[in-house]
């Protein structure tokens, strides 16, 4: 089964509806700036470190490339079959939302701690919406142990951790709060479905072009302000 949408796609509709629409419709309109890809670039580097304490994790992208849709039956057969899987890139589909998780251990009950990667210093609303659909997905397909958000270490935060011990990791566990979240998420995931099910939106461009992320969009939607003024 194919999915509408992506964790990505869900946190770009509780930006902008118009830019949602884009993001599903026309991603070819899409125009990231040098510092924007720098910053994509840092962020991947830093869950490379954090996965690289995990020596026997099965990489999921690496075996299937940009076949997403393939992603999340290959993730339920590796769980059922390997007792002590850790996966990276894990797929879970659920209500026509896909998610990749960064990194899925199994539990010996079989239930799963989930660690999501971020690699910002502090703990934004952005870190935790974009975890609670995540939750909100795989809990509907596994039973959930533990979901936690990794982000990189603030001088003053104490750092020390059994598993991770170099101080460069902050780990948050976000299990109860995210749980606590999940009649909200349905709800936003209904809004998007019915925004996908008609024609672009007319949003005007506003504040919300540049929070909480700059829109990869604004160019396009700005042409057409530009446009109108001209008559």
């Amino acid at each position: 089964m194919s999915h509408l949408l992506s964790k990505s796609k869900y946190i770009r509709g509780l930006q902008c509806d118009r830019a949602l629409w884009l993001d599903v419709y026309r991603p070819g309109l899409a125009r990231y700036t040098r510092e924007q890809m720098r910053r994509f670039d840092a962020g991947r580097e830093f869950e490379y470190a954090f996965k690289a304490h995990f020596a026997n994790g099965i990489d999921i992208a690496e075996r299937l490339g940009r076949k997403v849709d393939d992603y999340p039956a290959l993730t339920a057969d590796l769980l059922a079959t390997t007792p002590d899987a850790v996966l990276f890139e894990a797929g879970f589909l659920y209500d026509q939302v896909l998610v990749l998780a960064d990194v899925v251990r199994r539990c010996e009950d079989g239930s799963l701690d989930i660690f999501e990667v971020k690699s910002g210093s502090t703990l934004t609303d952005t870190y935790r919406r974009d975890a609670a659909v995540q939750y909100y997905v795989v809990s509907h397909c596994c039973r959930v142990n533990s979901f936690c958000i990794v982000h990189a270490a603030g001088q003053s935060e104490d750092t020390e951790h059994a598993e991770f011990p170099n101080g460069r990791f902050s780990i948050v566990d976000l299990t109860d709060e995210l749980a606590a979240q999940a009649d909200t998420v349905a709800a936003n995931i209904a809004i998007m479905k019915d925004i996908l099910a008609h024609g672009e939106p007319a949003t005007p461009t506003g504040q919300h072009c540049l929070e909480p992320y700059a829109c990869p969009y604004q160019h396009y939607c700005q042409q057409g302000v530009r446009q109108l003024a001209l008559f």
